[in-house]
Order: C-alpha cells, then structure tokens, then sequence
C-alpha cells in the first residue's frame, strides 16, 4: 500500500511542477496519507472568472487505486501503469461497476 501512496504522490507532485508557477491561478497537490486520499487542484482566476475545481481525486483502499476523478486528457490510470502499477490494482471509479466489467482495470 505504501509502494501506491509513493506512486500516486510522484505522479501529482510533477504535475505540480510540470504546470509551474502561472499568474492568477495555482495547482496544488494534497495527500492525505492516513486516511488514503489523493487530490490535484486548481484554484485561480481567468479574466474575471474563478475557477476552482478537482483536476484529479485518486484514493487507495486496500490495495488499489480508486480514481475517483480524472481531468485529464490522456489519463491517470496510463500514468499508473507506466509507473508499474498492474491494471488489475486499479478501479475506474467514475465509471459505473457495470462499465468496469469485461474490462483491463479491475472492478472493485
């Protein structure tokens, strides 16, 4: 469970640091170890919009990876994989359990 924690917290902090430093809005990464969940943000503005928002939520039970959301444009779970990570050790929980059936990922 540690080894998924490490790996989720890698993959978040280089999206912080891949986005950098941009005027009016901050991406953050915040890990909360004990109780297993993982959240990328941005806050900000642009123009006169606020924007605020969950980019990626991840959460490890037992031992996997629930993505819970992904804002991403090639997704989390390829990051994960590439990182290691065995399909099988990871739900695609913003799909329904019917979704995840037949599938590579695992379904709960």
């Amino acid at each position: 469970m540690d080894s998924l924690k490490a790996t989720i917290k890698r993959i978040l902090t280089e999206y912080v640091e891949f986005f950098g430093v941009q005027p009016n809005m901050e991406i953050e990464a915040i890990f909360d170890d004990e109780k297993g969940h993982y959240e990328l943000l941005q806050h900000g503005w642009i123009g006169n919009r606020r924007v605020h928002g969950v980019f990626l939520h991840l959460d490890v039970k037992g031992e996997k990876i629930w993505i819970q959301h992904d804002g991403t444009s090639e997704g989390i779970a390829v990051e994960l994989m590439e990182a290691g990570i065995s399909p099988k050790q990871i739900v695609l929980a913003f799909r329904s359990p019917s979704e995840r059936a037949g599938g590579i990922f695992a379904v709960a």
